[in-house]
């Protein structure tokens, strides 16, 4: 395990990425990552001594669909429900925090327009808000 350093966004905020080691400071992203910009699933990165990230060395060619959920939408227990049912049947791997946040992997090829047909109504209802990071 390692950590992306936020503290740009919030003084000492550190994400934990689980990882597979391929050497002493290289390793695969084994995770989806929700708040680290520019780093997805099986990425290769390297790492400081106080192991955080310190650059990505390769890109897999993965990008990370992210959603956020508005905490005091009325609706977000429902629309957590719909999301994870349309991400559940899409195959893709994906990953829920504390019920709030999404993270779903696209793989190099995948189309994620399935998934962002179901985001776009809840996002100009001001329900939730998403992004496509690579």
């Amino acid at each position: 395990m390692i950590h992306a350093d936020l503290s740009d966004r919030q003084d000492g905020w550190r994400e934990q990425l689980w990882t597979r080691r391929l050497a002493p400071d290289r390793f695969e992203i084994a995770c989806l990552p929700f708040f680290t910009y520019g780093i997805c699933h099986r990425d290769i990165v390297t790492i400081d001594e106080q192991h955080l990230v310190s650059a990505v060395v390769e890109k897999s060619g993965h990008r990370t669909l992210r959603a956020a959920l508005v905490q005091q939408h009325p609706h977000r227990d429902q629309l957590h429900e719909l999301l994870h049912g349309k991400v559940v049947v899409s195959g893709l791997a994906h990953e829920w925090l504390q019920g709030t946040y999404l993270s779903v992997d696209l793989p190099p090829s995948t189309d994620p327009g399935p998934v962002v047909e179901i985001l776009t109504g809840p996002q100009e209802a001001g329900a939730l808000f998403w992004e496509i990071d690579f």
